[in-house]
């Protein structure tokens, strides 16, 4: 980072800056700038602080003065046309994108190597860290032992993938591992990792910015962060030392007013963000929280907030630094020394402070008032769907018979009694049974055959309720609990609240049925120390939430599976069962490929939903269940107070006990994590693997591109690129397709192509894992791709109720005897390759939500689809695409392949500009099967010059590639 020389154009703005204890530094001043350029005084806070990198970073060769200029002229409401480059202080990783974007470092040494280059010139120049969180999952619950015999599983199964990262340990000198154990990546970021404001070796002081390889990094926006997830891609260009390059920003203001009711959470709060914030179309843009409201939410408060900005589709959402940020910093055992030149930072810069909304100019500028917010829940298929807590069962009930694309299940309303006995061995066949509800069935040695991963019950009806009992499970019923996610758990005032809920749950007499899967999955060891230092894990355990985990578990899929003889009779009578958890996310298939209804909640209201056994039972008004004396127990009951929660909180915020907990990460990281044993040397000899293998992406790299078009073909003076002609559809597809539909993260079906190859591969059924855990492995995540079982490809005929087909399946369209023939995506894919012949996806709204996972878009560039047409695109997916080599493309106005005509046989060609100018006019060719041909206007979705040179390369790693073995 450049220091004070008179190459720097803004050199005047390096300034003193001053720190207690004598102590003294530098730091690039704004408010100097400002002096310069007025405009800089109402620019949005997260702005400045990207301004501030931009002008540190000046001179250096990648960032130009102009850039200073077109920056710190920024104006709310003008067109977005210039990109930033902003240059990053590091990165950080979860495993499951993290082994990814390892692999491709590794590949790249390679690749290097292959070329009689130093493969040392693959090294990350900000330091990168990858926290180990998205590996273990529920097999074992509701005993105390569960965690250990989680995390043993964990090891075992992810053995592979664990040495290479030791591997990536030693080759690497600025990549750390945090071990298995130690929590969910974003709340150890913000417990551990985020220091505040880092010095660079020149004496300059300047404030932590980052990118995370998984979308729900804007956590850390509530310290005063400025930093969100990304692909694998661009955090891989990140951490060699490229510039993030992203369009100017609008930049939404949503002040804050008033404080919340009584009993309302931080959950309910963030599910009414969320459903606001979708409502104003925020994708894209900048979310700053202001007003006077700011100051009655605790930092973990603002952390949910900030945590799920991906849901509510802004790029981050910021949350000034305060007096409660210092307190959260002193309370997480941060030094003296890095608090003070946090706060001192923060003060020179004028970032310090409650923004008001006179005080700064938005793009647009939102309200709430925290009083109008109440309990609620989010689903059953969607995080913007809040449902009020008096509402579920009625909107449930709606739900159950509404149409599929209106958010509904389809099936018939006198259905909705059913229930059905779970016979031992299974439920096929079972009569339709009107049998009482097994509410306060005690919990007894049998209910350990539940414990056992990969099994299968033969008598579960003695095993949950004794022998002789009738158990049976229907629509609407509670099957998963989980207290999970970084979104939740790192809230000390929602994890309070959940235990002493269970804590006046227990004296009441109430029990959770043991076929519940009932979890706890902390994102930090801290919870649970102080969750025991209250006596308030206790009650949770007695109600089935032992903990499970340090990690995401349920809310990624990792939930394990349920008793056999549950899945048959979900599987044999359509039945619409429900999970409930304080997670962030709950597309379809994701909890739990056989539970439709997915509902996101605060984790006092998950223990609620798990005593009450089922979503359709009004919380509001109905009792929870039934206690001692056979006395009607309400939630009004047993809901803690604020002044209840508020006179535990001192335990929750112990400086000591953070500074010991990850002091361990170095000294005792864990008996299971010093077993494993690492290669080591520069570069991976890539043993054969089912779990890490070369990936493809460099197998014909050259220095010299040789693709000066992407493959296009113009002729000389032409305007117009031709990229492709006679392309084929693979899939014609709905509004809100999300990453998890694209490249699922769960459980691999036998009887998929990724399980077909590992059985072919020798590896048994049982330790097949799931696509999270196998992305190092490029064979399986391309068979993976399009294979989640809800996928609904819309090519393939409806059924005679009007239902598709779902999972991932197309209609071969090629020649040959295979013509017509409905195939798996992947083998669909392998025989147009064959045949040269390249592909197209088509989609509705909100393409490539959710996760910011890159195999979404590796995967499709790898089944050799060369364009994705859709009426919009989510964020990140949109950039990953184009890091792919694979175009985005975006219909106008009102057309949408629905509207053309589409059937999914047609021809399809596609004209660019010659130039690639961003967001520049494009024309799809259509030929119909009758000889019709169609020209359709679309916009080109590479939208800066940055990305146009990344595609003309083949993609964005071949391109920092190129640069890297050139320099």
């Amino acid at each position: 980072m450049p220091a004070k020389t008179t190459r720097h154009p803004f050199a005047h703005t390096l300034q003193p800056l001053a720190l207690p204890g004598g102590r003294s530094g530098q730091f690039y001043s704004l408010p100097v700038l400002a002096e310069e350029f007025a405009s800089i005084r109402r620019m949005p806070w997260s702005l400045r602080i990207v301004l501030e990198s931009v002008l540190r970073h000046c001179g250096g060769g990648k960032v130009t003065a102009a850039h200073v200029r077109q920056l710190a002229s920024w104006q709310p409401q003008a067109a977005r046309t210039e990109e930033i480059p902003f240059l990053l202080a590091r990165v950080i990783l979860q495993d499951f994108t993290g082994v990814p974007l390892l692999a491709d470092l590794a590949a790249m040494r390679s690749a290097a190597q292959r070329l009689g280059q130093d493969p040392r010139k693959i090294e990350p120049l900000v330091p990168v860290d990858l926290v180990v969180d998205h590996s273990i999952m529920v097999d074992h619950y509701g005993t105390k032992n569960a965690l250990q015999q989680n995390m043993e599983l964990e090891f075992q199964r992810n053995r592979e993938r664990y040495e290479f990262m030791k591997w990536g340990m030693q080759a690497f000198q600025t990549f750390g591992v945090v071990p298995p154990g130690f929590g969910i990546v974003h709340q150890v970021n913000l417990e551990y990792l985020a220091r505040g404001v880092h010095q660079n070796s020149a004496g300059v002081y300047y404030p932590d910015t980052l990118v995370g390889t998984d979308s729900h990094t804007t956590m850390i926006n509530g310290i005063g962060v400025v930093g969100w997830g990304v692909g694998g891609i661009e955090a891989e260009s990140a951490m060699l030392g490229q510039p993030l390059y992203f369009l100017t920003p609008d930049v939404v203001g949503l002040e804050l007013t008033g404080r919340l009711r009584e009993g309302v959470t931080a959950t309910d709060l963030v599910l009414t963000v969320t459903e606001l914030l979708r409502q104003h179309k925020v994708v894209g843009k900048f979310v700053e929280f202001l007003g006077d409201g700011l100051r009655t939410l605790s930092l973990p408060d603002r952390a949910t907030i900030g945590n799920m900005a991906p849901e509510y589709g802004a790029t981050l959402g910021f949350f000034p630094v305060d007096e409660k940020t210092i307190a959260y910093f002193k309370g997480t055992g941060r030094s003296k020394a890095e608090i003070d030149a946090f706060a001192a930072y923060f003060q020179a810069q004028g970032l310090f402070g409650t923004p008001q909304a006179h005080e700064i100019d938005y793009s647009q500028l939102l309200h709430l008032d925290l009083g109008s917010v109440t309990p609620s829940l989010a689903g059953p298929k969607r995080p913007q769907d809040r449902i009020e807590l008096g509402q579920v069962k009625a909107q449930f009930t709606h739900l159950f018979s509404a149409p599929v694309e209106a958010g509904g299940f389809k099936l018939a309303p006198e259905r909705l009694g059913e229930r059905y006995a779970l016979a031992a061995g299974g439920a096929n066949g079972a009569a339709p049974a009107e049998l009482p509800a097994t509410e306060g069935a005690a919990r007894s040695e049998a209910e350990m055959v539940h414990n056992k991963p990969r099994l299968e019950l033969q008598h579960v009806a003695a095993a949950l309720h004794g022998p002789g009992a009738h158990p049976s499970i229907g629509h609407g019923d509670v099957l998963i609990a989980a207290i999970t996610s970084c979104t939740n758990t790192s809230s000390p005032s929602v994890l309070l609240a959940a235990g002493l809920l269970a804590q006046k749950a227990v004296q009441a007499g109430l029990k959770v049925a043991p076929h519940i899967k009932t979890s706890l999955a902390p994102g930090s060891r801290i919870v649970t120390e102080y969750l025991q230092a209250t006596g308030l894990l206790a009650s949770l355990e007695k109600l089935g939430f032992t903990v499970a985990g340090y990690g995401c578990t349920t809310c990624i899929g990792n939930s394990g599976d349920l008793a056999a003889p549950i899945n048959d009779a979900i599987a044999s009578h359509d039945l619409v069962c429900a999970a409930v958890l304080s997670g962030n996310r709950n597309f379809e298939a994701r909890i739990h490929p056989n539970i439709k209804a997915n509902f996101l909640a605060s984790p006092p209201l998950v223990v609620a939903y798990a005593l009450a056994g089922t979503v359709l039972k009004d919380l509001m008004t109905e009792p929870v269940g039934i206690g001692k004396h056979g006395r009607a127990v309400y939630l009004g009951d047993i809901w803690p107070s604020s002044e209840e929660i508020g006179a535990l909180m001192k335990y929750a915020m112990q400086g000591q006990a953070f500074r010991a907990n990850y002091a361990k990460i170095r000294k005792e990281p864990g008996a299971l994590w010093e077993k494993i044993q690492g290669t080591s040397g520069m570069t991976y000899p890539w043993p054969r693997s089912t779990y890490i293998a070369e990936p493809p992406f460099f197998a014909d790299f050259a220095l010299d591109s040789g693709a000066p078009d992407a493959a296009g073909k113009r002729a000389a003076g032409q305007k117009s690129l031709q990229v492709l002609a006679d392309a084929r559809i693979m899939a014609l597809f709905g509004d809100s397709i999300t990453t998890d539909h694209i490249s699922p993260a769960g459980a691999i079906k036998e009887s998929s192509p990724a399980g077909q190859w590992l059985r072919a591969q020798g590896v048994a059924r049982l330790d097949f894992n799931s696509y999270g855990s196998r992305r190092g492995q490029h064979e399986v995540m391309v068979r993976g791709t399009f294979a989640n079982v809800r996928i609904k490809n819309l090519m393939l005929p409806a059924r005679a109720d009007g239902t598709r087909e779902e999972g991932g399946l197309t209609l071969f369209q090629g020649e040959g005897p295979l013509q017509g023939e409905k195939l798996t995506i992947f083998d669909a894919a392998t025989q147009y390759m064959a045949c040269q012949t390249s592909m197209v996806i088509f989609a509705g709204e909100e393409y490539g939500t959710g996760s910011s996972r890159d195999w979404a878009a590796k995967g499709t560039q790898l089944l050799g689809i060369r364009a994705v047409i859709a009426r919009s695109f989510e964020r990140i997916h949109r950039s990953n695409l184009v890091g792919m080599g694979v175009l985005p493309l975006q219909f106008l106005g009102q057309d949408s392949w629905q509207s053309l005509g589409l059937t999914g046989s047609e021809r399809i060609g596609l004209t660019l500009d010659a130039a690639l100018a961003p967001q520049s006019q494009a024309q799809l060719h259509i030929t119909h099967t009758d000889g019709r041909v169609q020209q359709v206007a679309l916009r080109l979705r590479i939208d800066t010059p940055i990305e146009v040179e990344y595609y003309r390369a083949g993609g964005i790693l071949p391109y920092v590639l190129r640069q890297l073995l050139t320099a």
